[in-house]
């Protein structure tokens, strides 16, 4: 089922509880957001319930989430979404979904931080807090996430040509540069550590100019933390990202950040054509998305090797 198939609405949301998890039922039910893979109710002041709505693929990484999220959330230094129940599928609605605590804050697509020196630092010590060594059983990233990033070379090639196409990228050369040198960057060598996965500015909640909760474990994996390290090109306020790779540790090495400038393209160029021209799905685009990936690709060729 996608939205394209069933109705969310705040009495549907009431109705599962009811039926599933009656204690929480009376509480008051709003409409919180719309991402990309669910749709988020406010749930009284201080929980929420995550349905799957616009991809098939919302219901794995909503159990991922319940069944990793709570045992990494205790030693995160920003509050991050804790899944609290599970909803299954039933008849009135056919796909998992989940009750979690609600994290205030406003998007950082919406409220970049702004304050440089304190958001580099907090970015810093959240991922040297979540980069610890993962599971045999941990997921596996989806879309190559901690992979290698050779793997993603023909996804790169794609955006780059539909970007250029349309008139989104002033310096294609510069862009495919900064590739180039991180493709051919040492791989990583080290024990693959939890990822989030996902850290575009939506995902990052923002609040009195710095950056004070992490959402959206629903790509939460673990490899190569080049792919997390990226955020700081695609976040951060200019001249922000030399403070940060000093206050991360251990402090990344010359090749990890040569492929962390290279997901950053990957993730700016993605930015670029789903803020603008609507791709990947979403007709019209999500406007926020463009203006830090546009900042995020300026940084990155401006020091192209």
């Amino acid at each position: 089922m996608t939205h394209t198939e069933i109705e969310i609405t705040a009495e549907l949301v009431r109705d599962l509880l009811r039926d599933q998890h009656p204690d929480l039922a009376d509480r008051p039910v709003r409409l919180g957001a719309r991402g990309w893979d669910n749709q988020l109710w406010r749930l009284g002041d201080d929980l929420a319930v995550r349905l799957p709505w616009a991809t098939r693929s919302a219901d794995a990484l909503l159990r991922k989430e319940y069944a990793w999220v709570p045992s990494l959330a205790p030693r995160l230094p920003l509050q991050v979404p804790v899944p609290q129940r599970l909803g299954e599928p039933s008849e009135r609605f056919p796909r998992p979904w989940i009750v979690t605590t609600w994290v205030p804050g406003a998007p950082a697509d919406r409220a970049p931080a702004t304050s440089a020196a304190e958001a580099a630092d907090t970015l810093a010590t959240f991922l040297t807090a979540l980069h610890r060594p993962a599971p045999d059983a941990a997921p596996i990233g989806g879309y190559g996430r901690g992979g290698p990033l050779a793997e993603r070379a023909e996804p790169f090639a794609k955006q780059l040509t539909s970007a250029t196409e349309l008139g989104l990228v002033p310096d294609p050369d510069a862009v495919r540069a900064v590739w180039e040198d991180a493709v051919a960057a040492p791989g990583w060598v080290g024990p693959a550590l939890w990822l989030h996965g996902d850290l575009h500015p939506a995902n990052v909640l923002t609040a009195d100019g710095t950056f004070c909760g992490v959402i959206d474990f629903g790509d939460l994996c673990a490899g190569d933390p080049a792919c997390d390290l990226a955020a700081a090109w695609v976040l951060l306020p200019d001249d922000a990202t030399d403070r940060f790779h000093a206050a991360y540790q251990p402090t990344p090495d010359a090749a990890t950040l040569r492929r962390a400038r290279g997901w950053a393209v990957l993730q700016a160029l993605s930015g670029i054509l789903i803020g603008e021209a609507g791709i990947h799905g979403r007709p019209g685009g999500k406007p926020t998305w463009g203006p830090p990936a546009h900042t995020a690709l300026r940084r990155l060729t401006a020091t192209a090797r």
